[in-house]
C-alpha cells in the first residue's frame, strides 16, 4: 500500500510538471518578423511582456522567406510582414485567424556611413565615385521592391543596374551600408533611427510619391499553439504603447 501511494505521488508530480512545461511553452509566443523590424521588435518584446508576462520568440527574416516557412508548415503564432502582400497571401490561403491589419507604415530612405550629398541623389548614383548599391531583393523584401519603384521612376534603374548589390533582407543591406562594403544603400529609416546603431550615417528619406506605400500588415496564424495570447500581442501591436514606439523607430501610423 505504502508503495502505491509513492508510485501514485510520483505519478502526481510528474504529471504537474509536464503540465506546467506546457503552460510554460504555451506563454512563449513565435513571432514571425520582418527583417526591417529587428530592432524595434526587441522593444516591443521587452514592452509586452512586462504587461503581459509572456514571452516573445522573434524569428526574424524576409517577409517573402518567412511565408514559404508558413506554408511549409512553420509553427509561427503572429505574423508581422513589410507589406500587406504577404499577409493578405496567407489569409487567401486560409491559414489566418482573420483578415490583415496594417500596423504601421514604411519609409525609404537613402543611407551611406560617407557624406555625399543626397540633394539630388539620382545624379549621385550615376557617377563613377558611386560603384556598389545595395537593395533588398524586391522578389521577396518589401523595402527592396520599393528601392526598385523610386529607382525606376527616377528612370535611372536600367543605367545603375549594374551597380546593384542585393540583400536578401533588409538586414543584409543595412549590414552592407554600416560596413561600407557598398558607397549607398536603400533601407528602412528605422535603422537611422535605432539608439543601437552608433556608425554614423547619412540620409536622405525618399518621397513616398515616388514608391507604393510600405503598409506592413500583421495576421495572427491558424496553426498558432496558444490564440489567446497571440490575440493580445495582435491587439498590442495596435495599441497607444506599441503606435509610440514603432513612431519612435521612423515609422508612420495613421
Amino acid at each position: 500500500m505504502k508503495n502505491n501511494r509513492q508510485l501514485r505521488r510520483i505519478f502526481f508530480l510528474a504529471l504537474c510538471g509536464i503540465l506546467f512545461t506546457d503552460v510554460l511553452f504555451a506563454q512563449t509566443l513565435k513571432v514571425a518578423a520582418a527583417a526591417n523590424l529587428q530592432s524595434v521588435i526587441m522593444v516591443l518584446q521587452k514592452d509586452f511582456k512586462q504587461k503581459t508576462g509572456v514571452e516573445i520568440e522573434p524569428i526574424i527574416g524576409a517577409s517573402g522567406g518567412l511565408v514559404a516557412q508558413m506554408h511549409n508548415g512553420a509553427p509561427f503564432d503572429v505574423f508581422l510582414s513589410a507589406d500587406m502582400s504577404f499577409p493578405k497571401k496567407l489569409y487567401d490561403d486560409g491559414l489566418t485567424v482573420s483578415a490583415p491589419v496594417v500596423y504601421a507604415f514604411g519609409s525609404l530612405v537613402i543611407c551611406s556611413t560617407q557624406d555625399l550629398g543626397f540633394e539630388n541623389w539620382e545624379r549621385l548614383l550615376l557617377t563613377p565615385k558611386i560603384k556598389k548599391i545595395a537593395i533588398g531583393n524586391p522578389a521577396i523584401a518589401p523595402y527592396g521592391l520599393a528601392a526598385q519603384e523610386a529607382l525606376q521612376h527616377k528612370g535611372i534603374y536600367a543605367d545603375i543596374k549594374g551597380k546593384i548589390v542585393t540583400g536578401e533582407n533588409i538586414s543584409q543591406v543595412n549590414t552592407y551600408i554600416t560596413t561600407g562594403e557598398v558607397e549607398v544603400g536603400f533601407t528602412t529609416q528605422s535603422l537611422v533611427k535605432d539608439p543601437a546603431n552608433k556608425t554614423k550615417l547619412y540620409w536622405k528619406a525618399i518621397d513616398p510619391k515616388i514608391y507604393a506605400p510600405i503598409e506592413q500588415g500583421m495576421v495572427v496564424l491558424k496553426s498558432s499553439a496558444n490564440k489567446a495570447a497571440a490575440d493580445k500581442f495582435f491587439k498590442y501591436i495596435q495599441s497607444a504603447d506599441a503606435k509610440k514606439i514603432l513612431q519612435e523607430y521612423g515609422y508612420h501610423i495613421q
